[in-house]
């Protein structure tokens, strides 16, 4: 299937500091598109995760990517003032690339009348899955700050997203990633969790299966895919050519597009048992 891709579409947020740049990737033809709000991981920007992006146009998704202000992109410093709440902006530049879809899908001519707006999910990778699973209810503990679940958002997936916090996570991160303390009992929204079995993180004391706390402490319905051997990058997830992949595997990469092509179109997951497991409730 032909796709386009338009970017920066710019949305003007003087309280932000910076415009909140998105870019809106969709299939050249076809009805009925479901949407894909994109987070993408610390550091990154709308311009990453071709891998993904390109196997979900192809299969007929809308995909939003907002870049948010961490992007190495932007050069924003911890020196900044706005450094503290990033992970504050991250939510609300997803909720506002929601408020804005009109604006968004006009960047496209003809876009607007193809989409379903009642087919919305949220997704992203690493910080960017922590943002998405906001969307879909989780909370951060003893912070209320957070608008909650988002009724557009019908489904996410949320790969390599951080587990709990408090004692788990490991002394660096307990002192520059307070907020990295989420509470997933309220996370009703269905949602596909991605782990590597291999990401062995300096953010948490924990082992990998830390990854998997979203599924397992969250409420049905809920899958989980775990990728035997998968690493941070699950095989190589944000980007064709990129330095930052340690498990370069072009089968989990294969792995993640197919499962979660067919989660979000409400089919039935599978996996090849050499490269990864599957579990739901």
């Amino acid at each position: 299937m032909s796709v386009i891709s338009v970017s920066p579409v710019v949305l003007p947020a003087p309280s932000r500091g910076d415009d909140l740049q998105v870019r809106v990737s969709a299939p050249l033809s076809g009805d009925g598109l479901p949407v894909i709000v994109f987070s993408h991981g610390f550091g990154e920007s709308m311009r990453g995760y071709a891998p993904l992006v390109d196997h979900w146009t192809a299969a007929g998704f809308v995909v939003l990517q907002p870049t948010h202000l961490d992007s190495r992109t932007l050069n924003v410093t911890p020196d900044d003032p706005r450094y503290p709440g990033i992970w504050r902006v991250r939510d609300a530049d997803l909720r506002r690339v929601l408020d804005d879809l009109d604006i968004l899908l006009a960047a496209v001519p003809g876009l607007a009348g193809r989409v379903d707006r009642d087919r919305i999910a949220v997704a992203g990778h690493s910080w960017g899955a922590t943002t998405a699973s906001a969307l879909l209810g989780a909370k951060v503990v003893g912070d209320d700050s957070l608008p909650g679940a988002d009724p557009r958002v019908k489904a996410g997936v949320l790969l390599a997203v951080a587990g709990t916090g408090g004692a788990d996570l490991s002394p660096f991160a307990a002192e520059h990633f307070a907020f990295m303390s989420p509470d997933f009992t309220a996370m009703t929204t269905p949602a596909l969790i991605v782990a590597g079995d291999a990401d062995q993180s300096a953010l948490t004391v924990r082992k990998p299966d830390w990854w998997t706390d979203a599924y397992h402490l969250s409420p049905a319905p809920k899958t989980l895919l775990t990728l035997f051997g998968g690493e941070h990058s699950l095989g190589g997830i944000t980007g064709y050519h990129v330095t930052e992949t340690t498990d370069e595997n072009p089968a989990r990469v294969a792995a993640i597009q197919e499962v979660s092509t067919a989660f979000l179109l409400g089919g039935t997951p599978a996996v090849d048992a050499e490269v990864g497991k599957l579990e739901s409730k």
